[in-house]
C-alpha cells in the first residue's frame, strides 16, 4: 500500500507539466515508478483522462443535424477568432513523453515493458489525432522537454505527413506489443482497441487528403484507406465482437447506450459509471434540460434520411414533405425509434410509466433525442447516469471497413453483407441487406453530398451518419469530407399543418402541442408556442417556414458562416505571440 501512494505522488508530479513555452521541471526518483509492472500500470492509468469519456455523449454538439439554443460561436460570423480559441496544450504530452523516455528498467521483462509503452504510444497518437484534427500542421514532440531545449520548445509547426506518420507508426507499435487481447471491464485499451483507432485514424487522413485536394496529398490516399480496410479487418475476424441482437430490432441499439455495464459483445472501450464511487454523468440532465446543456434536437432533413423498413428511402414518398409527426415516424428504420422520442416512448416518473411524446419546452423541432438518456425522470436532475459511455465500439469498426472500401471502390457485397447490411438487419430494415447498391439516393445526394455519385459511397454515409449520431464523429466527418457548408443548413422541424390546432404527438389520445400567433384559448395540457414573427417587438427565432403552416424553423434569422479556414481552428494568439515561428493558420 506504502509503495502505490508513493507512486501515486509521483505520477501526480509527472502530470504537472509543461506547455511548448513553459520551462520544465525536474522530476523525483524513478525507481518506484518504472522498476515494477504494478507502477508501470499505475502510471499508464494516469493517460486514461485524455478521453474525456463521460462527455461522449455530448461531443456532436456542434453538428450539421442538430439544432440547438444558439449557433456555435465558430460558425457566428464575427464571434471566433484567435483570441479566444483553445486547445494549444501540452502537458498530457510531457506525461506520455516522459514514460516512453524512462520504461526502460531491465528489471522488468522487455514484452511487459513493451506492452505499456504500447499503451503510452496509443495514447500519444490519441493526443496527436486530436491536434491534427484542431490545427492541422503542429510540432511533433518525442520526448519530454529538458530545460535547455529551447530549440524544440520554440520550434516551427512540423508538416502534417510527418506528425501523422509518427501518429500511426505509434499505433502500430501499439497494436504489435500490447499483450490484452480483452478485457471484460472494457475500461481499458487492448490490442483490438488500438486496431480500431488504427482503422478510424487512417480513414480519417485518407479521406481528409482525397477531398481536400489543395494539400496535393492523393498520392496517399490508397495507401490510408487500404490501411484502414486492413486494421477494421483484423477486428472483425479476430477479436472476437459483434454487433449485440439480444434485446430485438426494437431495443438492442439503444440497449448500447443506456446499459450501466457496457455491453460487452459490441462495446470495445467505455467510460464505465459507477454509483458506489460517485463517478456518474450527466446525459440526461443535458439531453432532457430546458435550461442545462445545449437543448439539442435533431432537424427534419437529417430525419428524412433514415430509411423505411423495406429498405427504401422514405423521401421517394412525395408526401414526405407534408407528412405530420405521429405518421412520419411509422415504418422506418428501427434505430429512429430509439434515437428519438416517438410512438409509444414511455418514461418512469416517481415510479408511474407515462407516455413521453415530444416536449417543447426542451426541443425547437420536434425530434427530441433519447439515445443516451435513461427512461427516468429521476436522473434529469444533475449529473446522476450510471449508464456507461461508449468509446470504441464494434459498429464503427464495420462502418470504417466499409468506407474505406467503397471509397477505394473495391467494397463486394459479401463487404455490404457483413458491414452495413450486418447493421441495418440489426435495425429491423428488410431490404438491400445482402448487395451493395446501384442507385442515387437524389434527396441524400442533393442535401447533403451532390458532388458524390457512387451510391456505395452515399449509402455507406448515410449509414454512418445514422448508426454513430450523437457519438462525436459527426464534425469530424463534415471537415474530412469537406462538406462544411453542412454547418450552414436551415435548423428545420417538424411539418404543423395550420395554427391554433393541438396536435396529438405520439396518438395517445392527448393534445401535446399548438402553435399560434395570437393566443386563443388554451386546452388544459397542451403546451402553446408563439410563431409570430415578432414578440414584444423583438425577432422570434421559431416560425412557421411558410408563415401559418409548413416546416418549423428555429434560428434562422442568426446566420451561421462556414469559410475554407473554418476547417482548422486559430491557433491562440498568445501562442503565436509567444512563438512567432508557429505562424497562423490561413485566414485567422
Amino acid at each position: 500500500m506504502k509503495i502505490h501512494k508513493i507512486i501515486l505522488i509521483l505520477i501526480t508530479l509527472f502530470v504537472i507539466g509543461c506547455d511548448l513555452e513553459e520551462v520544465p521541471v525536474s522530476t523525483s526518483s524513478k525507481g518506484p515508478i518504472f522498476g515494477s509492472e504494478s507502477g508501470l500500470a499505475l502510471y499508464t492509468n494516469s493517460f486514461y483522462t485524455l478521453f474525456n469519456g463521460k462527455n461522449m455523449h455530448r461531443a456532436d454538439a456542434m453538428s450539421d443535424y442538430l439544432a440547438r439554443r444558439d449557433s456555435p460561436a465558430f460558425i457566428t460570423e464575427g464571434n471566433y477568432s484567435a483570441q479566444v480559441s483553445t486547445g494549444w496544450s501540452w502537458s498530457d504530452l510531457r506525461n506520455i513523453n516522459y514514460f516512453i523516455q524512462n520504461c526502460n528498467d531491465p528489471a522488468v521483462p522487455v514484452a511487459v515493458r513493451n506492452n505499456y509503452l504500447g499503451i503510452a504510444k496509443f495514447f500519444r497518437a490519441w493526443f496527436y489525432f486530436d491536434k491534427v484534427k484542431r490545427f492541422g500542421d503542429v510540432p511533433w514532440i518525442g520526448k519530454p522537454l529538458d530545460i535547455k531545449d529551447v530549440d524544440l520548445l520554440y520550434k516551427e509547426r512540423d508538416s502534417r505527413t510527418v506528425v501523422m506518420d509518427s501518429v500511426l507508426a505509434d499505433i502500430d507499435f501499439a497494436c504489435q506489443n500490447i499483450t490484452s487481447n480483452s478485457e471484460n471491464t472494457r475500461s481499458l485499451v487492448t490490442k483490438y482497441v488500438a486496431y480500431a483507432f488504427k482503422s478510424r485514424v487512417s480513414l480519417y487522413e485518407g479521406t481528409f487528403r482525397k477531398y481536400h485536394t489543395n494539400l496535393n496529398l492523393g498520392g496517399t490516399v490508397p495507401g490510408l484507406l487500404n490501411q484502414a480496410a486492413v486494421a477494421a479487418k483484423k477486428v472483425m475476424d479476430e477479436s472476437g465482437y459483434k454487433l449485440y441482437e439480444g434485446s430485438g430490432t426494437d431495443k438492442s441499439y439503444r440497449q448500447v447506450f443506456t446499459s450501466s455495464a457496457p455491453v460487452g459483445t459490441e462495446v470495445m472501450l467505455a467510460a464505465i459509471c459507477d454509483l458506489a464511487l460517485a463517478n456518474l454523468n450527466d446525459a440526461n440532465w443535458y439531453w432532457t434540460s430546458g435550461t442545462y446543456g445545449d437543448k439539442a434536437s435533431f432537424i427534419r432533413t437529417f430525419i428524412n434520411t433514415y430509411l423505411k423498413v423495406d429498405g427504401t428511402p422514405y423521401t421517394n414518398d412525395p408526401a414526405y414533405k407534408t407528412m405530420l409527426f405521429k405518421d412520419e415516424v411509422k415504418g422506418r428504420d428501427r434505430r429512429l425509434q430509439q434515437t428519438i422520442r416517438m410512438g409509444d416512448y414511455k418514461r418512469l416518473n416517481a415510479g408511474v410509466q407515462t407516455p413521453a411524446p415530444p416536449l417543447f419546452s426542451y426541443t425547437f423541432t420536434g425530434y427530441m433525442p433519447i439515445k443516451w438518456s435513461l427512461d427516468d425522470a429521476y436522473y434529469d436532475t444533475r449529473d446522476l447516469n450510471i449508464n456507461s459511455i461508449s468509446i470504441f465500439r464494434y459498429a464503427e469498426v464495420l462502418l470504417n471497413y466499409a468506407e474505406a472500401k467503397a471509397e477505394l471502390g473495391t467494397l463486394t457485397n459479401e463487404d455490404w453483407t457483413a458491414t452495413v447490411g450486418a447493421l441495418r438487419k440489426r435495425a429491423g430494415i428488410t431490404g438491400g441487406l445482402t448487395a451493395k447498391p446501384t442507385v442515387v439516393d437524389t434527396y441524400l445526394q442533393s442535401k447533403y453530398f451532390p458532388q458524390i455519385t457512387d451510391p456505395v459511397v452515399l449509402e455507406v454515409r448515410r449509414e454512418r451518419g445514422i448508426e454513430l449520431c450523437l457519438e462525436g464523429f459527426r464534425f469530424d466527418d463534415i471537415v474530412r469530407w469537406k462538406r462544411g457548408e453542412l454547418m450552414t443548413m436551415e435548423w428545420n422541424g417538424m411539418y404543423v399543418p395550420e395554427l391554433d390546432k393541438p396536435m396529438d404527438l405520439n396518438e395517445d389520445g392527448i393534445l401535446d402541442v399548438a402553435f399560434y400567433k395570437v393566443l386563443p384559448a388554451k386546452v388544459t395540457g397542451v403546451t402553446y408556442i408563439e410563431v409570430s414573427p415578432l414578440i414584444a417587438g423583438k425577432p422570434n427565432s421559431q416560425l412557421l417556414k411558410d408563415g401559418n403552416s409548413g416546416e418549423l424553423t428555429w434560428l434562422n434569422n442568426i446566420p451561421r458562416k462556414w469559410e475554407e479556414r473554418n476547417y482548422y481552428y486559430p491557433i491562440p494568439q498568445a501562442d503565436i505571440i509567444t512563438n512567432p515561428k508557429l505562424k497562423q493558420n490561413p485566414g485567422w
